[in-house]
């Protein structure tokens, strides 16, 4: 069965992207993870946002990698929860309304790997929904000072994790 894994890159300051979505940050921290390269092969699907399906990539300016997840390390189905399909379809990508139906799609696709969630908005519907299972984070050595958060919840929010490994950055969501 399945798991769903919020994966993320974060500034040390907490955002995982800048104003905007901006991406661009990122870019100059690329390069070889042992970590990553790791959970790879470990992905069966992908479930994305629609801000995060087509934002700012940070392999846009390499001809090879842009538009690809994971650089084009990672190939296999991709579903995007949006309101609003384009209308011209992207091959591997389905398109679907409803965080409950996208989930059951991105599992079942994805068989007894992960499904990897991308995209904070969707990461935080799919933990109030009681869906995601672990978070892994790559923190990076930045500042951005502003931007988008690893996880906003206006108010405040108490959501316990537990340590998965000797990372210190893989966390089950507790139940």
């Amino acid at each position: 069965m399945s798991k769903l894994l919020y994966s993320a890159s974060m500034s040390l300051d907490g955002f995982i992207a800048g104003p905007g979505g901006d991406m661009s940050w990122l870019t100059e921290h690329l390069g070889p993870e042992p970590a990553v390269d790791d959970l790879i092969p470990r992905i069966g699907a992908i479930l994305a946002g629609k801000r995060t399906f087509g934002g700012d990539d940070p392999h846009r300016d390499d001809p090879e990698k842009a538009g690809q997840a994971f650089g084009g390390g990672w190939s296999g189905p991709q579903f995007v929860l949006t309101h609003h399909a384009p209308p011209v379809p992207a091959p591997g990508v389905t398109f679907v309304d409803d965080l409950a139906k996208a989930i059951a799609m991105a599992k079942g696709a994805a068989g007894d790997k992960y499904v990897n969630v991308l995209g904070a908005d969707v990461a935080r519907q799919c933990l109030a929904a009681g869906e995601l299972d672990e978070i892994l984070v790559f923190v990076v050595p930045v500042l951005l000072g502003d931007g988008v958060r690893l996880f906003g919840h206006p108010g405040g929010t108490n959501i316990r994790l537990e340590p998965i490994g000797e990372s210190g950055l893989w966390f089950r969501v507790a139940r």
